[in-house]
């Protein structure tokens, strides 16, 4: 394995006419991170190739919450290095972070990079001219305590902020701390301004992304309700979405302040886990159902018609059929809107792998399908209740051969047929009845 080669020297005249492709897997927080690589590249002559077009750069941010995200960058990585054989391959993200040497060795890959290495990536392209000779790069991977900004949109309408970076929960199934390195943020007077420069790039919908962002403040002793309070005030930017949150540090005042905000959307995203109390200590969450429920009733009294996903994971180890049919029936009753989830994974290094009770792989299939058609019934109600209303909903581009699509303030998908007029531009559209296959609802645009 070959040593960091920050030291370089590098011509960036070897950037101009260069395409990129980018594979991005994992949240939205990658996301962010792999709009603002594009981003730095396209600023030094990189453009993104074209569908059928050969590469120079191929760069994979790669995610590791599950065993089964694990073997996906495998996947990528192998597929792109088919399609793009003489491309320089940079791997970069949780993966790359929490295993290098295993990503080093995977036939293409050029580079490896730690998560905080991704704002240093294009020091280590060095001579597109010259692929190295069959051995990869490695960087110090291991140092992941500086905070890098990222606020960009790439190919989506949405803008994503990247606010905070880090855990320091360690939740007894997770490596996300490993991989990410301790709580840390930027502060709120640079976010602001990252803010502004996506309301001068035409943005109009700011997602707030990071690994825990109710822990905002640990670097710079502020909160992450002085963020929202602040962000409120950019002119420009029509909605705010806070994403994925921890229930404990979800506060009455953030919610109360959303409920009557000028900007911040009723959209919130909140991470359960498991239903029942049992398993949540195992898990070493920090929180209980009783006040998992608390926060919901909140924001249904505030908001009564807010969109509340939450984060479900099925099969964790201790998870007896007791203990799953008592969060199934803790589910049932919630007023949520959707549940995202997730077959809990073995990794490596976690004090889960102590707790006794391991549920079989096919059991984990039937909890995960059981607790998706609860999903399915809650997200199908909570549409079929706005049909007739009138709303306004942000349109973006579509895939080709696909409708124009758009999100209400509540995180209703509405389709409306094609224009390209209206990509980027909130417009009013009455709600009619679903889509064939009911994951939208049909739209009629009132007036542009």
């Amino acid at each position: 394995m070959r040593d960091s080669c920050m030291d370089l020297m590098i011509d960036t005249n070897i950037f101009q006419d260069k395409t990129a492709v980018y594979y991005t897997l994992g949240c939205k927080l990658n996301f962010s991170e792999t709009s603002t690589i594009a981003k730095a590249l396209q600023e030094l002559g990189v453009r993104k190739a074209r569908r059928g077009e050969k590469a120079d750069i191929c760069v994979v941010n790669t995610c590791s919450v599950t065993e089964v995200a694990d073997k996906k960058c495998r996947q990528a990585i192998h597929k792109l290095h088919k399609q793009h054989p003489d491309a320089f391959v940079i791997v970069t993200g949780c993966y790359a972070q929490l295993k290098p040497d295993t990503v080093a060795a995977i036939e293409g890959v050029d580079v490896v990079l730690g998560a905080e290495q991704k704002k240093d990536l294009v020091h280590y392209l060095g001579d597109l001219q010259k692929k190295t000779a069959g051995e990869a790069y490695t960087s110090p991977v291991k140092d992941i305590r500086t905070f890098a900004p990222s606020c960009s949109r790439g190919d989506r309408t949405r803008f994503f902020l990247k606010v905070q970076d880090g855990c320091d929960y360690y939740c007894s199934y997770c490596t996300i701390p490993f991989a990410r390195g301790r709580s840390r943020n930027g502060s709120i007077a640079s976010l602001v301004e990252q803010a502004k420069q996506a309301v001068s790039e035409g943005g109009k919908e700011i997602v707030l992304t990071g690994v825990n962002i109710g822990d905002f403040g640990c670097s710079t002793g502020e909160t992450f309700f002085d963020l929202v309070k602040a962000l409120d005030e950019v002119e420009g930017i029509e909605r705010f979405r806070i994403s994925s949150i921890e229930p404990n540090l979800l506060t009455d005042d953030i919610i109360d302040y959303v409920a009557h905000s000028r900007r911040f959307m009723p959209h919130f995203h909140i991470p359960l886990q498991s239903g029942c109390d049992e398993v949540l200590k195992l898990m070493r969450r920090r929180y209980d159902t009783a006040l998992f429920a608390a926060k919901v009733d909140k924001i249904r009294r505030v908001m009564p018609d807010a969109f509340i996903g939450v984060d479900v994971i099925v099969g964790t180890r201790g998870e007896t059929e007791e203990y799953f049919g008592r969060s199934c029936d803790f589910l049932r009753q919630l007023d949520v809107t959707q549940l995202h989830v997730f077959s809990y994974s073995e990794r490596p290094g976690t004090q889960a792998l102590k707790i006794e009770h391991a549920v079989a792989p096919q059991e984990k299939h039937r909890r995960s399908q059981c607790l998706l058609e609860i999903s399915d019934e809650k997200l199908h109600a909570f549409y079929a209740r706005h049909v007739g209303q009138t709303m306004p909903v942000l349109l973006e581009r579509p895939k080709p051969g696909m409708p124009m699509h758009g999100f209400t303030a509540n995180y209703i998908r509405v389709e409306v047929p094609h224009d390209d007029a209206l990509d980027n531009r909130v417009v009013q559209v009455r709600l009619g009845d679903f889509n064939a296959d009911a994951t939208a609802l049909q739209g009629e645009i009132l007036a542009k």
